[in-house]
């Protein structure tokens, strides 16, 4: 395949390989130079990785913002370390399995909502300058602050007693950001006999369909779909707009163009117009990605602009003023091993406060 390919892919990643190791046999599947993700999965997790190749890394800081669903397994009973099960147990283990289930249901319901959470300590997140993930595998405490996070739903699906423990099926839609792992240890905690995740799957995102998900082994086969056009990807993740013929010459040029849009740099208007209108049935392809202009009335400007390489599948941009492309290389890197959720896509710094 071209090494100029542009797209999205919607990979099922399996169980017993980081984020990034996924990509790199995506990227050698499709025969592409440049690809990323949006938005990492710890090794043990499965589920929907959005994966995006070529120009198609530019939508991939607008993933990371969106909420998330994910379908997951709770072990009552005992916390640990890394609060999976890969860590070691904290404390002895307490007997979940005479715990009612609607003061389950009610613990379940007081994570709910906005709250505030405290992150895993096997996080991505910066400790002065270090991981935090890789602070804790050497043994040091790591304490981190509290984020404002929201569950939206936290829904118990079914509960497996087999004493001492209660295991518990659960879905959870959330917002960027939160820790499914952390929903975990908190829960046990709040019900005074420990917990941990033992299973984790990320089910939905970004409005991506789950039905176009893939598997490794399927992407680049000339007979399935894998590769998702970047103008159908960005129907998904933007409000759209389509443009008269006129415009596509000022548009590609990254000039302002006057449509009233609602869009802002964080949340813009994809663009659409007929790159080839000459050929009489060119469809339109996305152009950019615009916003609206807060000094004049009526008029929307460039966040990134993009051309054409033919069919609409292929996408090279001219311009880009917005700050959310990201790359495959500026990604958070994986904590080695464990079943956990979307790392903090800022990983940020945050000051030590624990030995």
């Amino acid at each position: 395949m071209s090494a100029d390919l542009s797209g999205v892919v919607l990979l099922d990643k399996p169980a017993g390989m980081t984020s990034q190791q996924a990509v790199s046999r995506v990227k050698r599947a499709l025969g592409v130079r440049k690809a990323g993700h949006g938005g990492t999965l710890d090794p043990d997790a499965t589920g929907l990785l959005v994966i995006g190749v070529g120009r198609a890394t530019r939508l991939l800081g607008y993933v990371l913002g969106h909420d998330k669903i994910y379908s997951a397994t709770i072990r009552l009973g005992v916390g640990t370390v890394t609060d999976d099960a890969a860590g070691e147990p904290l404390g002895e283990v307490r007997d979940a399995s005479r715990l009612d289930l609607a003061t389950v249901s009610q613990a379940m319901a007081r994570l709910t909502g906005e709250i505030q959470q405290v992150p895993s300590a096997v996080s991505a997140i910066k400790v002065d300058g270090r991981r935090a993930y890789a602070m804790v595998r050497r043994g040091e405490a790591v304490e981190l602050a509290s984020r404002a996070v929201t569950v939206r739903r936290f829904d118990l699906r079914q509960a497996v007693v087999s004493a001492p423990w209660l295991d518990l099926e659960v879905e959870v839609e959330c917002s960027s950001g939160t820790y499914i792992r952390a929903l975990a240890r908190d829960l046990g905690r709040d019900l005074g006999v420990g917990g941990h995740l033992t299973r984790l799957r990320r089910q939905w995102i970004a409005g991506f369909p789950p039905d176009r998900m893939v598997g490794l082994e399927a992407v680049g086969r000339p007979d399935v779909a894998s590769l998702i056009s970047l103008t159908e990807a960005a129907g998904w993740l933007f409000d759209s707009v389509t443009v008269p013929d006129s415009m596509v010459a000022d548009i590609t040029q990254g000039r302002p163009i006057p449509v009233s849009l609602t869009g802002t740099t964080d949340h813009p208007t994809a663009i659409l117009g007929r790159v080839r209108p000459q050929s009489g049935s060119a469809e339109p392809v996305v152009v950019g990605l615009y916003r609206a202009d807060p000094d004049h009335g009526g008029r929307a400007v460039p966040v990134a602009v993009f051309i054409s390489g033919g069919d609409g599948d292929g996408i090279v941009t001219v311009s880009d003023s917005s700050a959310m492309a990201l790359s495959d290389q500026s990604r958070p890197t994986s904590p080695p091993g464990g079943i956990g959720d979307e790392q903090d896509p800022s990983a940020h710094d945050q000051t030590r406060r624990g030995q």
